[in-house]
């Protein structure tokens, strides 16, 4: 991976270029899932805008180009990872692994000593991606549709 890719904290005024990146990268879980329902492809630009107000994720970068975002916040000394979202043309360079080390990091730096976050069953390459950074699945939750929700959790101690 070049090391040209910059990696910073998510703020308020990422919300448009996170949008686009999050719609553009959650398509494909919408071709799996069969539906254009779901939450990242609905969300508005104001309901993220106030998600970002306070958020520990981050954003990487090349060339001023966002490649990648990750939102995630704190519960206590619990990180809650949500929303990987990956432009689809950059896709297995290891920007999802880069941006989940450098979340958790702020996560330690906040007090947190775990990270969770969840996936849908049948998001073969997320699950991957989540146990080959160390990600170790905890629970499944059945869902309306029939799809189970994976929960995922990792020590950042």
């Amino acid at each position: 991976m070049p090391d040209d890719i910059d990696i910073r904290a998510i703020a308020p005024e990422d919300a448009g270029e996170t949008l686009t990146l999050q719609r553009a990268a959650f398509v494909q879980e919408a071709l799996i899932y069969d539906s254009v329902q779901m939450p990242p492809l609905i969300q508005s630009l104001e309901e993220l805008r106030a998600e970002l107000v306070e958020n520990l994720g981050c954003v990487a970068r090349e060339s001023g180009r966002m490649l990648g975002a990750v939102r995630a916040r704190a519960d206590g000394d619990l990180l809650l990872i949500g929303r990987i979202a990956i432009a689809p043309d950059v896709q297995g360079r290891g920007i999802g692994s880069r941006l989940l080390e450098a979340v958790e990091k702020r996560g330690r730096e906040a007090g947190c000593r775990e990270a969770e976050l969840f996936t849908g069953s049948l998001s073969e390459a997320n699950l991957r991606l989540y146990e080959r950074t160390g990600y170790r699945e905890t629970t499944r939750v059945d869902g309306d549709d029939g799809i189970e929700q994976v929960f995922l959790r990792k020590s950042l101690a």
